[in-house]
C-alpha cells in the first residue's frame, strides 16, 4: 500500500471511529444496551483514538521508519480526532428528534 492510499484509509478509520461512540448505545458497540452518559462516550473516544493512533503506527512501521513525535503532536491529532467527532455529537445531542 502507497503512502497516498494509506493515509485515506487512516483518515476514513479515524471518522468511522471518532463517530461511532455517538452513533450506537451500546458501549464499544458490544456491552450494555441502555443509554449511555456523556462521560462513556467520551471514554470511548479517547480509547478509540489510541487505537487510530496504533493503526497509524502501524501503518507508518510498514511504509519504513517510525519517527518519534512530541507533544505537540498529541495536542494536534486529538484535537483533529474531536473535529472529526462533532458530526455524530451533533446528531446525539444536538438534533431535535420529532418521534
Amino acid at each position: 500500500m502507497d503512502s497516498s492510499s494509506s493515509v485515506f484509509v487512516l483518515l476514513l478509520t479515524a471518522v468511522a471511529f471518532a463517530n461511532a461512540p455517538f452513533l450506537t448505545r451500546r458501549v464499544f458497540g458490544f456491552f450494555g444496551t441502555g443509554e449511555k452518559s456523556l462521560g462513556a462516550r467520551l471514554g470511548e473516544l479517547v480509547v478509540a483514538y489510541c487505537l487510530v493512533g496504533g493503526i497509524g503506527l502501524l501503518l507508518e512501521h510498514t511504509a519504513g521508519q517510525i519517527f518519534p513525535q512530541g507533544w505537540e503532536f498529541y495536542a494536534i491529532t486529538g484535537t483533529l480526532f474531536v473535529t472529526l467527532a462533532f458530526p455524530g455529537f451533533v446528531f446525539r445531542y444536538l438534533l431535535k428528534r420529532h418521534d
